[in-house]
């Protein structure tokens, strides 16, 4: 027993100075993103939604504060991802709520090379997505505007993906988009420009002034179809 005696009071030390130890803080959370909050409609405004992915989130707020007084500008309460994550959600986005204008994007979350080496939706299943989606955003009777995918910067990327091949389906969306009389906005032609200083380095987002910058041609044509 008296052998005992110098483990129990080791293991009694430890376990009372691992007991004293605090507790890991807790992670903090990041605070959610102002532009998914629900706005408060107008009732004499016409009803605007924006669908995208976070390059839309970063031109959100801009807009709606560009349309201030001339349109409720909603968005949708996430990043829109991919096509095939659209075709999963849209009728829940788009709600039974009016719409007067819809402007739309998918393209970068498609274009993804995912772990198996393959585009987390190839070129194919990409075009038969849109046409799904436009098929489902016509029945709204809203004015629909089709936005151009902006930009990816040259050199490795994380996610990977690929300089150049956004003009592959930009080119397949603009086949569709023709096909079926969707207004344009390039948002890509319009970007390109500006690459230098407003997109951030090694990188698909925008600095807060590409996002303005982007934002300003949103507006522009929204006003456009509007006025239509």
């Amino acid at each position: 027993m008296n052998r005992l005696l110098p483990a129990i009071a080791f293991l009694f030390v430890l376990l009372s100075a691992t007991a004293q130890q605090p507790a890991p803080a807790a992670k903090a959370k990041r605070p959610p993103n102002p532009a998914m909050d629900p706005i408060q409609d107008v009732a004499s405004l016409p009803r605007v939604l924006l669908i995208g992915d976070s390059i839309s989130i970063g031109y959100t707020l801009p807009v709606r504060k560009l349309l201030e007084g001339k349109a409720n500008v909603h968005r949708i309460p996430t990043n829109g991802g991919p096509t095939k994550n659209g075709v999963a959600n849209i009728d829940k986005w788009l709600g039974t709520s009016k719409w007067d204008v819809i402007h739309f994007n998918w393209g970068i979350h498609d274009l993804k090379y995912m772990p198996d080496g393959k585009r987390q939706v190839e070129p194919a299943d990409y075009e038969a997505n849109l046409r799904s989606l436009f098929a489902t955003l016509k029945k709204t009777g809203a004015k629909l505007i089709w936005a151009t995918t902006t930009p990816i910067p040259d050199g490795e990327l994380n996610p990977p993906r690929k300089f150049g091949q956004v003009k592959e389906y930009n080119d397949i969306a603009a086949r569709v988009m023709a096909e079926n009389g969707v207004a344009i906005d390039d948002l890509n032609a319009h970007i390109t420009p500006q690459l230098a200083t407003m997109q951030n380095p090694r990188d698909v987002h925008y600095t807060s002034a590409g996002s303005d910058y982007l934002a300003k041609q949103v507006a522009e044509e929204i006003g456009k179809a509007l006025a239509r």
